[in-house]
């Protein structure tokens, strides 16, 4: 059998607030501090902005921007790819977080010395915190 690359983390939850308010809490450097990490993020395509992570500051890059449904960046050395989408239900938003770029199961990622499909389980574990909890807190108080 073959060694599949793993898959992308997906997590998409319904926020009771409309889409230009969920915007600027996942779109500005502000905004993702309060939920995520402090940031020196800018909107604009090809962007250089570091996240500070509780390991040191990771490198990204800014890759697309569709206000207000869609922010993608590149995330650290890994090759991985972030992107936060945005569905306008009225008076409620539909949001999705995308984690993808993940290398194969037991590639060994350098930053954290350990397989891909370990560090992917912790992360998929930490971004349904994440989104669930402090992000929902943020934008709904």
């Amino acid at each position: 059998m073959e060694n599949q690359a793993v898959q992308d983390i997906q997590k998409t939850i319904v926020l009771e607030a409309p889409i230009q308010q969920v915007w600027e809490k996942v779109a500005t450097s502000e905004g993702i501090a309060q939920w995520f990490m402090p940031s020196d993020l800018k909107l604009e395509e090809g962007y250089e902005f570091h996240l500070q992570s509780p390991f040191g500051p990771s490198p990204c890059k800014v890759l697309k921007v569709e206000a207000p449904h869609q922010l993608s960046f590149a995330w650290d050395t890994d090759g991985w790819v972030v992107s936060f989408i945005l569905k306008d239900l009225g008076d409620k938003t539909e949001f999705t977080l995308v984690h993808g770029g993940w290398k194969q199961a037991d590639v060994l990622l350098p930053k954290a010395n350990e397989k891909s499909a370990i560090v992917r389980e912790r992360m998929d574990y930490g971004w349904t915190a994440i989104v669930n909890e402090k992000l929902r807190k943020a934008i709904e108080g």
